[in-house]
């Protein structure tokens, strides 16, 4: 009940109203092989934003309602699918079980007569006999009832049996027949016995039915929005969400990366513009949520699944389009996050080495216009935030290789639009890199800009008190440059590092050697001349007894926050 022209009309009166934006042109393509309308787009609009805009405000998506009236018991009544398929099958049993009792009777009828017959042919010279002595039909019908036990339906049918039963082929016919009688009437009475051999015999039929009439369906059992969510149709898997300094985000599949040893070259892991480079990656969830911290100190939220996807290669959506960023505010920060309960806080670190715990309680309700997550001096921006307890240990590496660690419990929990306390003592021009939790792993992975990195037990750093100046945990040379990055690993993480022209690599922590604070490590990768690491990210991967990957947690993942 749509027409098509119509739905045109409608389509181009929104674009027209700017009630739909980015549409760049449509027409009709519509021929003898089918309907076609093809709508074409701006590159930086999302195509699912304004599909859903079109289901919403147009007919290519219709609803329309159904009243299921029916009598039930000579009574009125509106069903639901579930009562009418339920009555339905009620009704199948009923038409079932009399349409067997009626084949059973018809069965059992026949098989009485076929008896009868297999007797006479038995003592046919003496059914002869009789026949010829007696004066009447009746007279033969009553001796051989009274000679041969027989009911009189069985003596009519051998005073009408005709000659050609006689021979040998017709008697054979007879036994056949009588055969297949008692084997039909043997699976009647089953039929009739037991319910499921009843079920069976309906759910048979109705396939049949279907396989003979049936055609493909043509509307589609959707869900209701008061019943359930979109979310509970999008498949529950691990992805990667990578975004670059530009702000270009996609989200992707675990199965496009694999691991390789250190050292090597890598893979292309995205198409970037001129002065843009990936500066954030990680695994999580198509469930979970993500939160944005922006240079501002506002925190965005989305779901995981509401990211486009996109192929390896690909730039990704401009994340304005999906997120109501101010004028000249830029994404900081990228966390995923799975539990918004009283026992988890959400512990964020500033360049300048400010610390701030909030309880992530405070975040389970974010605007679409964001959120105030941290109060920010004007020089200071804040880099990483992750989700912590009261057991939790913080490591806090900076730019010129100097290393704190404190325990989460000496920062007390702050509202959150505070700004925070003192983390770590800074010297001039030195800034914050990273954080790690102490159940993260067993050792720190400590990156430079230049590739170079390596491993140190994480028992070599003594717990201080927050605030300190920290100790010696790189040797900073200009082989290695200034340290990228730091993650808590163990033998069965792999990490994942990004340059600035967008190459991936993954490599297991097992091929990096364990080092002293004071060392600079190993070459992670080869790197071309006036190129640098711009981020690495830690992978996990779940390998079961046949060598399969199971599941890829992302940095933060539960086992890590519990």
């Amino acid at each position: 009940m749509v027409n098509k022209a119509r739905l045109i009309e409608k389509i181009a009166e929104l674009h027209k109203d700017k009630k739909i934006d980015g549409i760049t042109d449509l027409r009709d393509e519509s021929d003898r092989e089918g309907m076609r309308v093809v709508i074409e787009l701006r590159k930086d609009v999302n195509a699912n934003i304004v599909l859903n805009t079109l289901y919403k405000h147009t007919q290519l998506q219709d609803t329309f309602g159904v009243i299921m009236l029916a009598l039930v018991n000579n009574q009125p009544r509106v069903m639901n699918l579930l009562d009418m398929l339920v009555y339905y099958l009620k009704h199948q049993e009923d038409v079932v079980t009399r349409r067997t009792r009626f084949d059973l009777q018809k069965a059992e009828e026949r098989d009485h007569i076929l008896q009868g017959l297999l007797i006479a042919l038995d003592n046919i010279d003496e059914v002869i006999q009789i026949m010829r002595s007696s004066k009447t039909t009746q007279e033969a019908k009553d001796r051989l009832m009274e000679r041969f036990g027989l009911t009189d339906i069985q003596a009519e049918a051998i005073a009408n049996m005709r000659l050609r039963a006689l021979t040998g082929l017709e008697r054979e016919k007879i036994e056949n027949e009588h055969a297949e009688l008692v084997k039909k009437i043997a699976e009647l009475k089953a039929i009739l016995a037991d319910e499921k051999l009843l079920l069976g015999v309906i759910k048979t039929e109705i396939e049949e039915i279907a396989d003979k009439y049936g055609d493909d369906r043509r509307t589609q059992i959707g869900f209701d929005e008061y019943d359930i969510t979109m979310e509970d149709l999008i498949p529950d898997e691990n992805v990667v969400i990578t975004m670059s300094n530009l702000g270009y985000i996609k989200r992707m599949t675990v199965d496009n990366f694999h691991a390789q040893h250190r050292g090597g070259k890598g893979i292309k892991g995205m198409t970037t513009i001129e002065d843009d480079y990936i500066e954030d990656l990680l695994m999580t969830n198509t469930h979970n949520h993500v939160m944005f911290f922006t240079n501002f100190g506002r925190v965005y939220r989305l779901k995981v699944y509401e990211i486009p996807e996109a192929s390896r290669t690909a730039r990704g959506t401009a994340i304005i389009n999906l997120l109501q960023l101010n004028p000249g505010e830029k994404i900081s920060a990228v966390i995923p996050v799975t539990t918004y309960d009283e026992n988890h806080n959400l512990f964020m670190v500033t360049k300048n080495g400010t610390v701030k715990k909030t309880c992530v309680s405070e975040y389970m309700n974010i605007r679409k216009n964001g959120l105030i997550a941290i109060g920010l001096r004007d020089d200071d921006e804040l880099i990483e935030v992750k989700t912590t307890t009261a057991d939790s240990e913080i490591f806090l590496v900076t730019k010129y290789g100097m290393c704190i660690r404190f325990k989460e419990t000496d920062v007390r929990k702050t509202g959150r639009s505070a700004m925070g306390v003192i983390g770590m003592n800074l010297t001039d021009g030195d800034e914050i890199v990273g954080m790690q939790l102490d159940h993260q792993g067993d050792s720190l992975l400590i990156v430079s800009e230049k590739g170079m990195g390596k491993r140190t037990v994480l028992d070599e750093f003594h717990v201080q008190k927050r605030g300190g100046r920290g100790v010696k945990c790189y040797k900073i040379t200009d082989k290695t440059g200034y340290v990228l990055g730091v993650k808590a690993v163990t033998d069965e993480h792999e990490i994942m590092m990004i340059t600035t022209e967008g190459i991936i690599i993954q490599i297991l922590m097992k091929d990096v050697n364990t080092y002293g604070r004071i060392t600079s490590g190993v070459k992670l990768i080869n790197l071309n001349n006036n190129v640098l690491l711009a981020k690495i990210a830690k992978v996990r991967e779940k390998v079961n007894e046949s060598g399969e990957v199971e599941a890829i947690d992302y940095e933060t993942t539960e086992e890590d926050t519990e």
